[in-house]
Order: structure tokens, then C-alpha cells, then sequence
């Protein structure tokens, strides 16, 4: 079996309760593995969880001597300005501020309002003169059309 596939499914049989699900598994290094487990959840995931999950994930690899080699074990959520990657991770983020890259370039920004299996709904701010913003309802922008988006964080 192979090790990444081992691995999620550990994290999936380790996770506290199903609000949480995992984003990415990535295994980089030659001499000393880095194995790195982002996991997120519905309602954001505290490091309390990523803890629980490193500990439980570590153990198991451990009394399994699942690694030959060395190797460094990392559980985290995504950091602040992550690229959101999966369809669950946009539907945790509707009502808050996102910015869109396009595959054409163009940056778009926006309130998600709604999120289905092919598109998003937001509502879009434009800005316009005199550093007034125009807000828009019901903008659509399919994820096939989309590069990149982040959720933005406002610190007022």
C-alpha cells in the first residue's frame, strides 16, 4: 500500500468527529521524510485537534514501524492566506470576504454568499472612483474559470 494512502487513512480513522476532513497529504525529503497533514473543519479546527491527530497518527507509525527511515511528522490547519482547495472548505467560508484569482488574470473580490458542485455566488465589490466601492449581487464564477481563492482576513 502506499504510504500516502496508509496515512489518510490513519488521519481519517484518528479525526475527533466529522466536522473535520483533511485537505492535503504531502511526503517530500530524501534522507529525512517530512510528512505534512493539513487538516481543516467546518467550524476551522483548533491546534487542540491538530495535537490529538499528530499524536494519535505519530503512534500509530510508530508501533507499526510504518517508516524505515527518519522522519518528521507535521498536522496542521491551513495558515492564513491558504489557498482554499477543497469544495467543503468553500462552503466553511460562506459570508466572509474572498479574493478570486481567474485563470484569465483578472482578480475579483467578494463576500461568497452561496457554493455548489460547479460555482460559486458572491457579492462582488467594485471599486469606483473616488474610493467608493460598488457592491454587486449574485455574481457567478465557476470554479472551472477559477485559479486561485483565498479568504481575506480583516484585523479591524
Amino acid at each position: 500500500m502506499k504510504i500516502e494512502k496508509l496515512i489518510r487513512e490513519i488521519v481519517e480513522s484518528v479525526l475527533p468527529d466529522t466536522s473535520l476532513f483533511i485537505v492535503e497529504i504531502e511526503i517530500s525529503g530524501v534522507d529525512k521524510k517530512k510528512i505534512n497533514v493539513i487538516i481543516d473543519g467546518d467550524n476551522g479546527v483548533g491546534i487542540d485537534k491538530c495535537v490529538r491527530v499528530n499524536r494519535k497518527l505519530g503512534n500509530y507509525l510508530e508501533e507499526n514501524e510504518v517508516m524505515e527511515e527518519a522522519y518528521i511528522l507535521d498536522v496542521s490547519s491551513p495558515g492564513i492566506g491558504q489557498p482554499l482547495k477543497m469544495l467543503r472548505q468553500y462552503k466553511s467560508n460562506i459570508g466572509r470576504k474572498l479574493e478570486f484569482q481567474l485563470k484569465d488574470g483578472k482578480v475579483v473580490v467578494g463576500k461568497l454568499e452561496e457554493v455548489s458542485e460547479d460555482q460559486v455566488l458572491i457579492e462582488q465589490e467594485i471599486a469606483e472612483k473616488k474610493k467608493k466601492v460598488k457592491l454587486v449581487k449574485g455574481v457567478e464564477l465557476k470554479f472551472e474559470n477559477i485559479k486561485e481563492a483565498k479568504v481575506l482576513v480583516s484585523f479591524k
